[in-house]
């Protein structure tokens, strides 16, 4: 079963992100920043990461550079969410390899997850 580790410093979202995500078969972890998200990755393997771009401690931006210059993490996909930097960040394929615009669906959020990893169950 695929695991997906969540990064937003907003409980809701990171709620409604797993519950969508759980709904779907995937196992779910959550991180409230970048820095507890490389804390995460130290103890347990995933096969994706959804994170927000604004976040304190660091954000989006910062992990993911973090993660594309560590061997161990560099080929895991990335997806990140957001509303004003989404542009941005669709300028920087070489960071994430989808970006979700807030405010979006499950579905929509499903679909990219499993263009990503294999489909739970196989």
């Amino acid at each position: 079963m695929s695991k997906i580790l969540v990064v937003d410093d907003e409980c809701s979202i990171s709620d409604i992100l797993g519950y969508v995500l759980e709904d779907a078969g995937f196992q779910v972890e959550k991180a409230a920043n970048g820095a507890k998200a490389l804390e995460v990755l130290e103890k347990t393997r995933v096969e994706l990461l959804i994170t927000d771009w604004m976040m304190p401690v660091m954000n989006g931006e910062e992990l993911a550079r973090k993660l594309r210059a560590d061997p161990q993490y560099r080929a895991m996909p990335i997806i990140l969410m957001s509303g004003a930097q989404s542009d941005i960040a669709r300028k920087s394929p070489e960071l994430f390899d989808g970006v979700l615009d807030k405010p979006f669906d499950g579905e929509t959020l499903i679909n990219m997850v499993r263009g990503l990893v294999p489909s739970p169950g196989g």
